[in-house]
């Protein structure tokens, strides 16, 4: 069996995605496997027992937002009674921010992979302040998710079908020029995302409050396309799993209580650890003792190249995150030491337009006892109170081994 055969086609087959957002679409019409008493959530598995403060927070907004529970105490009832069936987003081929609720109403991308066909789905970003992906459910964050629903994913769905799609890998390629990371800096994609929705929102919406609304909305909201983005690195992922004999991982996930991953050649099983604390600059009146455990889907930025392995494009992410403009060139070139290639369309100006170091091979973390870094927000353990700082966190090293013995025993090493 050969192992570099094997990881050379799941990282080409990655690198080659291409995702372009072509429309939105509600949940439970859209993801598959979705149904009425569904709430679906970032990270691995994990029960309404273990879940950390923020998811908490995050699925008791939204059985208020679903009309299932008038007050949080209704809310944790049902959460409690086994009546609601709570499933990882990857299992149904969606990513979230943070807590990364999606509920059977909410509106979500659809971001195809042109290449592979394979369409991946990601919720809408709420912007920053109180919001459910932190944990809150406040009235206003409800209204604001009731918003969305009905204003919001319609305005941008037009605009989206009239222009045919955003493809997301060009953006990325662009924005990673202009100073992004692609994960936590993502200013200079966020605005591409809205010039270039912008005249199909004016051209399509229903009145043009609705379209003032919805630009003014995008444009002040540097995390707009953070969503797409996620949907788009799961397109490109999910494109190298289950490749035979690959030790490339394809899912990198937490929740606030777990972090978990998945290899390509090793099927569908989680390889899990306790969620990391998340060494961070934290914003006035708050200290790590505040700080929940790592969380959030978004780290599949960094299993498809981007995000912290691309923070040597985003110099000025140190000054969300902490430390050096070198200490981000740094990241850069450790994680070159545990991926299979440089990738073909995401490149680094400041390395001599070096791509990006794609493909994290579990051999290599385990043989150089490096694990994959990410940069990422940190949200209070208490739900309700959200975002408290940022930072970088390395991920645990017991699930790369863990999954390095599975494949030993699967292929019979």
């Amino acid at each position: 069996m050969d192992i570099e055969k094997a990881n050379s086609e799941a990282v080409n087959r990655m690198m080659e995605g291409r995702p372009v957002v072509i429309t939105l679409g509600k949940a439970l019409e859209t993801v598959p496997g979705m149904h009425e008493n569904m709430l679906l959530h970032a990270g691995p598995p994990v029960t309404w027992e273990r879940m950390s403060g923020p998811m908490r927070g995050a699925m008791i907004g939204a059985l208020i937002f679903e009309g299932k529970a008038k007050n949080a105490e209704e809310a944790e009832k049902l959460l409690a009674s086994g009546k609601i069936e709570f499933s990882p987003c990857h299992e149904h081929m969606c990513t979230g921010p943070m807590a990364g609720v999606i509920s059977p109403s909410m509106q979500v991308y659809v971001v195809e992979n042109q290449t592979h066909g394979i369409k991946c789905f990601s919720n809408l970003n709420e912007g920053r302040g109180k919001v459910l992906r932190m944990g809150a459910y406040s009235p206003e964050v409800i209204e604001k998710l009731h918003w969305m629903e009905s204003t919001l994913g319609p305005t941008i769905k037009a605009a989206l079908e009239a222009m045919g799609g955003v493809d997301i890998r060009t953006l990325l390629a662009k924005a990673l020029h202009m100073g992004d990371d692609g994960h936590n800096r993502l200013d200079a994609a966020s605005i591409l995302w809205t010039t270039q929705l912008a005249p199909y929102i004016a051209k399509t919406a229903k009145d043009s409050a609705t379209a003032y609304e919805t630009i003014k909305f995008l444009g002040e909201n540097a995390l707009s396309v953070l969503n797409p983005v996620m949907a788009g690195c799961k397109s490109m992922t999910a494109a190298a799993h289950n490749i035979e004999g690959s030790t490339i991982v394809t899912i990198m996930a937490r929740n606030g209580t777990d972090f978990g991953l998945k290899v390509s050649g090793l099927g569908d099983r989680w390889f899990t650890a306790q969620a990391p604390v998340v060494k961070a600059l934290y914003f006035p009146g708050f200290t790590e003792a505040d700080a929940c455990r790592d969380i959030g889907d978004s780290v599949i930025t960094e299993t498809a190249g981007i995000g912290g392995f691309a923070m040597a494009t985003a110099p000025a992410l140190v000054t969300f995150i902490g430390g050096k403009p070198q200490d981000a060139i740094n990241t850069t070139l450790d994680m070159y030491e545990i991926t299979h290639t440089e990738h073909k369309y995401f490149t680094i100006p400041f390395l001599d337009f070096r791509g990006t170091p794609t493909g994290i091979d579990i051999r290599k973390v385990v043989e150089k006892q490096i694990t994959p870094r990410v940069n990422t927000g940190v949200a209070h353990k208490d739900p309700g109170i959200g975002q408290v700082g940022a930072g970088v966190v390395s991920m645990p090293m017991g699930p790369f081994e863990e999954a390095l013995v599975a494949f030993a025993e699967k292929y019979g090493f």
